[in-house]
């Protein structure tokens, strides 16, 4: 996708030190900002506890635990290029809703699913069905952001940023729902889950364009091989790849930690909870920081270095073997440094791949950088779970995932 000359660069940043009230924005972003906060409510009531339910009540070993998270995670980031090339074909409205209805199926399989089989195929539906909504959606934000930046309207990082305040506003609420329903049952919370997904179905069959103006289709094939030779875009998606690991590990290695510290998952609703509110009240701030005085490439360094820390923090603290209410503070402490690198990592991440992308396959680059961060999830989460169950120091698993956002710091496009 073509850039905005500099002049429009500059002018854009500089009217981007202001606020972006959601009012100022287009009837379509609107939309798409609001999709984001019922997306992740829907989701963050289930996900959360996934991991509890998987290895309580369904009895799987700690590595096919993180092996099914990972699964979940690749048939949803792995195959993101799939919706985002079917987005650049057919546009996003038949790709959302029919992912809504995937979503939908899934929650309620979940629900009933007793058997490892039935989980895998549950959470595998669940999975694909972001797949196909989550880049139609980001896409279409990222390509209206950029109009609205080289219209003079602000910089597109932050209206990405008020995307993701929306997404953790969800994330948010989420978890909190999701701790009441659990009070009768897992199953009770996968239903609510799909209901607001049945609400989103409605809304968006309702309100969303037939064909959004402006937005080409262009032929799916070819597509692979521009993005396959396009070497920054691939290194950016390798980084991008690192920190989402780095975040699954809040439904993984975090869940057993604070299960070590209080002999309970409660807490973990709570510190869920902190990381969507620190999103929700600092994430523009934050933008507005960075875009000050950081380049692209240094605020995803920085958000990278923050998320090392976190994991570090936890890594050095574990030998000691605190518990109780001190010994979940390495824990939080993890979640806000995780959060603030999420703050800086995340929005710039997005608002990099219109720069990389060639015309008219913007949703197939979406996607694949989801794709490519997918594989490394799932690879990487079920190391995690091994080393998780080998018998190893305590602090080597929490030690190791600390390194992994470093080495990801070298794999960063030098430029955009």
């Amino acid at each position: 996708m073509t850039s905005a000359p500099a002049s429009a660069g500059r002018s854009a940043r500089a009217s981007g030190r202001r606020t972006v009230p959601l009012g100022t924005l287009t009837p379509l972003l609107r939309l798409l900002i609001l999709t984001q906060l019922a997306f992740n409510l829907g989701f963050f009531a289930v996900l959360p506890f996934l991991s509890e339910h998987l290895g309580q009540s369904i009895g799987m070993a700690g590595w096919l635990v993180g092996f099914v998270l990972g699964l979940r995670t690749f048939s949803q980031q792995g195959l993101f290029v799939v919706g985002g090339a079917l987005t650049d074909r057919y546009g996003i409205r038949p790709v959302v809703l029919t992912g809504c209805v995937l979503r939908i199926a899934g929650f309620v399989w979940l629900g009933f699913a007793e058997r490892t089989w039935a989980v895998v195929g549950a959470v595998l539906l669940i999975g694909f069905a972001a797949a196909l909504f989550s880049p139609a959606v980001e896409s279409e934000v990222a390509r209206q952001a950029v109009l609205r930046e080289e219209e003079g309207g602000g910089d597109r990082t932050r209206v990405l940023a008020l995307f993701t305040v929306a997404g953790q506003a969800g994330a948010f609420v989420g978890p909190l729902l999701g701790a009441l329903l659990l009070a009768v049952d897992f199953r009770t919370a996968c239903l609510a889950g799909a209901g607001v997904f049945v609400l989103v179905l409605a809304g968006h069959a309702w309100l969303l364009p037939q064909r959004v103006p402006g937005r080409p289709r262009v032929r799916m094939k070819g597509g692979a091989r521009l993005l396959l030779r396009n070497r920054p875009f691939l290194a950016l998606c390798c980084a991008y790849g690192a920190y989402l690991l780095a975040y699954n590990q809040l439904y993984l290695a975090l869940p057993a930690e604070v299960e070590r510290a209080t002999g309970s998952q409660a807490p973990l609703a709570w510190l869920f909870a902190l990381s969507s509110l620190l999103v929700v009240t600092a994430q523009l701030p934050v933008t507005r920081w960075a875009g000050k005085r950081l380049a692209p490439r240094r605020s995803m360094v920085a958000g990278l270095v923050l998320i090392a820390l976190g994991f570090a923090a936890v890594g050095l603290a574990r030998p000691a073997g605190w518990t109780g209410a001190g010994g979940l503070m390495p824990a939080a402490g993890f979640v806000v440094l995780l959060t603030v690198g999420q703050m800086l990592v995340a929005p710039v991440a997005r608002a990099w791949v219109p720069d990389l992308a060639e015309d008219g396959r913007l949703g197939l680059y979406t996607g694949a950088l989801s794709s490519v961060s997918g594989i490394v999830v799932l690879a990487g989460s079920s190391a995690t779970g091994l080393l998780m169950d080998t018998g190893l120091p305590v602090a080597v698993p929490w030690l190791v995932l600390a390194a992994v956002p470093l080495v990801a710091v070298g794999t960063l496009p030098r430029r955009g």
